[in-house]
């Protein structure tokens, strides 16, 4: 009984701790609704964070990513040809300017571009 509980567990955690690795399609999809919110009316953006309808969803999406499309996205594509699954952002309309990702060449913190 304690070796099949010890299996169980072991491959519990293998399966678990390859969750936080993955394209984390539902976080990322709450991220581009908030971002695409912000820049068409960032006060009701604001109400979304101070009630906290953004906070509780990203949190939630984060716990779905983790239980169910990490792992699918990993297991059954990712770790078996070694090439990560990508994910493309939606891309939004910015009428007052933008701000690059860090990670972009040439960007600079609070790099505000018009």
């Amino acid at each position: 009984m304690r070796i099949g509980a010890l299996a169980s567990f072991s491959l519990l955690a293998v399966t678990l701790t390859s969750c936080f690795a993955g394209p984390h399609q539902l976080r990322r999809s709450v991220d581009d609704w908030d971002h695409a919110m912000y820049v068409n009316s960032p006060r009701w953006n604001g109400v979304l964070w101070i009630v906290p309808v953004i906070p509780v969803a990203t949190v939630c999406a984060l716990a779905l990513d983790t239980l169910i499309t990490d792992p699918w996205a990993f297991w059954f594509g990712d770790a078996w040809d070694n090439a990560g699954t990508g994910f493309e952002h939606l891309p939004v309309e910015w009428p007052d300017g933008r701000m690059e990702s860090l990670w972009m060449e040439r960007s600079g913190w609070t790099r505000h571009n018009r």
